[in-house]
């Protein structure tokens, strides 16, 4: 078994640490454009007397919420992805540990 993986360097931790907070920074900085601009939609359409911004409400809602599902949970660093990875840790080391 590799020791770097078992035990990462302070650099490992450093960079694994910066890139998980600059991707959730990213979804951040794109929750906070999703809601502004739809806010915008939402009241050019209502001041039309129409409906038709749950549309893009409704598309670009989902694309936001894959994409925080893939940064908290299957990305490196994610609570879902850290179990599997401890699963087969588990399973390489015999069940052991």
């Amino acid at each position: 078994m590799n020791t770097t993986q078992a035990n990462p360097s302070s650099r490992d931790v450093e960079k694994l640490a910066r890139r998980r907070a600059g991707a959730k920074m990213g979804w951040y900085i794109h929750a906070l454009v999703y809601v502004l601009v739809n806010l915008g939609l939402v009241a050019l359409s209502a001041s039309r007397g129409h409906t038709w911004a749950i549309y893009p409400l409704m598309g670009w809602g989902l694309g936001l919420l894959i994409h925080g599902a893939v940064i908290w949970f299957i990305a490196p660093g994610g609570s879902f992805y850290d179990r599997l990875v401890e699963r087969e840790r588990r399973a390489l080391h015999g069940g052991n540990s």
